[in-house]
C-alpha cells in the first residue's frame, strides 16, 4: 500500500472581526488588537451608580481630556495579559538573581553607613509612595473610556505592587533577613518632616475625582523621583563604595524606561487630537500650573535629606531635572 503525501493550504475565510477589518483593512490581525481594539461597552448599561447617577458605568465624562476616537490610541509595547506577564516575570526574576547575589556577599551590609542609612531613611519610604500611585493607577483602569487606554492604566498599577515589593525585598535583606530596617518605613512616611510633602502630593491625588488629571499629576512627580532613584543616585553609588545599591535599584530604571513607552504617546493623544485637543492642552497645562510646583518642592525636601546624610548632590539633581521636565512639556505643546 503506497500513500502519496500532499501539502494543502487552506485560506480562511476571514482575517480577522469585522469592526478590525473596518479600522486596519482586511488584514490578519495581532492578539492584541484582537483582545483590545472596539470592545469598550458604550451601550445598553445595566444601571446608572448609584453612588454617582449623573454618569454612566462607563463614560468619557470622567475625565477632562478626551479623545475623538479612544481606539486610535495603542500601547506601543503591545502588552495583553501574557505578554505582560511574561515580560514582568523575566524583570522580578532579574531582580531576584540580583539580590541573591548581593545577599550571599552581604554587600549591603558592606555599604558606608551613610548609603545604609540614605537608604533606609528615604529610599525604602517611598515603597508608600508607591502603594498610592498604584490606587491612582486603579482609577484610571476602572473609569478610564476605551479598552487600550483601561490596559495600560491596569498594568500600571499592577507595577507599582511589583515597584513597592522590589523596595521591600532590598528592606529585609538591609535588614540582615528580617523587618528591621523595614518596620521603621511607615513611621517614616507618616512622621519625617522631608517626607510629608510627597504624602500630601500621593493624597491629595487620591481623592482627585478626574482619574486621568490625577494620573497626570503623578507623572509630573515620577519624572523627577525615578531620575533621581535610578540615575543620579545609581552613579553615586558607584562612585560611592555603595555598588550593592546599583545592582538593586537597576529594575526600577527599567521599569521606568518601559512606562515612558506607553505614557509618553497617550499624552500626546490627548495633546493633538484634532476634536478635544485645545481642551485638553488647557486641563493638561492647569494640572501643571498646580502639581508640579508641589513635586518639585516635595522631591526637593526628599533630596535634602538624602543630601544630609550623604552628600550625594541629590537637591541640585533635582532642581536641574525639574527644568528638564518643563522642557519636555513645553516640547509637546504644554505650557506650565
Amino acid at each position: 500500500m503506497q500513500f502519496e503525501l500532499r501539502q494543502q493550504v487552506i485560506e480562511p475565510v476571514r482575517q480577522t472581526f469585522t469592526p478590525l477589518v473596518k479600522r486596519y483593512g482586511d488584514r490578519p490581525a495581532t492578539r492584541y488588537e484582537e483582545g483590545s481594539v472596539g470592545i469598550q461597552s458604550t451601550e445598553h448599561f445595566h444601571y446608572r451608580p448609584l453612588w454617582d447617577p449623573e454618569h454612566d458605568i462607563y463614560d468619557p465624562e470622567y475625565t477632562a481630556l478626551k479623545l475623538s476616537d479612544p481606539d486610535a490610541y495603542t500601547d506601543p509595547r503591545q502588552f495583553y495579559y501574557t505578554p505582560y506577564v511574561v515580560n514582568r516575570a523575566a524583570l522580578h526574576e532579574a531582580f531576584g538573581r540580583n539580590l541573591s547575589y548581593v545577599v550571599d556577599r552581604g554587600l549591603l551590609t558592606k555599604m558606608p553607613q551613610p548609603w545604609q542609612d540614605l537608604v533606609a531613611k528615604t529610599v525604602l519610604p517611598l515603597r508608600y509612595y508607591e502603594s498610592g500611585a498604584q490606587l491612582i493607577n486603579v482609577e484610571g483602569g476602572r473609569f478610564a473610556y476605551g479598552t487600550t487606554i483601561e490596559q495600560v492604566f491596569t498594568y500600571a498599577s499592577f507595577d507599582r505592587i511589583g515597584n513597592a515589593q522590589i523596595l521591600s525585598r532590598i528592606g529585609i535583606a538591609l535588614g540582615e533577613n528580617s523587618d528591621a530596617v523595614l518596620a521603621t518605613t511607615k513611621p517614616a512616611w507618616l512622621d519625617d518632616p522631608n517626607l510629608q510633602g510627597l504624602r500630601r502630593l500621593i493624597e491629595e491625588l487620591l481623592v482627585e475625582r478626574d482619574w486621568a488629571l490625577s494620573n497626570f499629576g503623578l507623572d509630573l512627580c515620577d519624572r523627577m523621583i525615578f531620575p533621581l532613584l535610578t540615575a543620579h543616585l545609581d552613579e553615586a553609588a558607584l562612585l560611592g563604595g555603595a555598588g550593592a545599591y546599583s545592582l538593586l535599584i537597576q529594575q526600577l530604571g527599567v521599569w521606568w524606561t518601559d512606562q515612558r513607552k506607553w505614557l509618553n504617546p497617550l499624552i500626546s493623544a490627548w495633546v493633538n487630537d484634532p476634536e478635544y485637543g485645545k481642551a485638553n492642552i488647557e486641563a493638561l497645562q492647569a494640572t501643571v500650573a498646580k502639581c508640579l510646583p508641589q513635586a518639585t518642592a516635595a522631591v526637593i525636601d526628599l533630596a535634602q535629606e538624602m543630601d544630609s546624610i550623604a552628600d550625594v548632590g541629590a537637591e541640585k539633581f533635582v532642581a536641574s531635572t525639574s527644568d528638564t521636565v518643563n522642557e519636555a512639556l513645553r516640547t509637546i505643546g504644554i505650557e506650565g
